[in-house]
């Protein structure tokens, strides 16, 4: 991919970063993922048979990702409570409408178990 334009290829591949989970410690080491990306966009990486259609498919890969935390960016909005035990949903949703919920429903809760 080194034969086609640089600063195309630069920002490609900085779009694909920006698309990766990021790292919890900056100490931590870079995912096996990013170093096969890095040694791809290297200037001594072996050059694909068809430049274009590699950058082609990098490019989808990248609109392919964005879809992909814009979905479970969606998802977690409008489904809130998915995360959530059963217990925390009946009290937000009790709250949601104005009520508390009495203390005698948690304690059974807590009995049962």
């Amino acid at each position: 991919m080194a034969s086609t334009q640089p600063a195309k290829l630069r920002a490609l591949y900085r779009s694909l970063l920006r698309e990766l989970p990021p790292r919890p410690i900056l100490t931590t080491p870079r995912a096996q993922l990013h170093q096969r990306l890095r040694d791809n966009f290297t200037p001594s990486a072996p050059s694909p048979t068809n430049p274009d259609l590699a950058v082609a498919q990098a490019e989808q890969f990248v609109t392919y990702f964005k879809a992909q935390r814009v979905y479970v960016n969606l998802l977690e909005r409008y489904n809130p409570g998915m995360g959530m035990d059963e217990e925390e949903r009946v009290r937000l949703s009790a709250r949601r409408v104005g009520m508390d919920l009495p203390a005698e429903y948690g304690a059974g809760k807590k009995q049962k178990k």
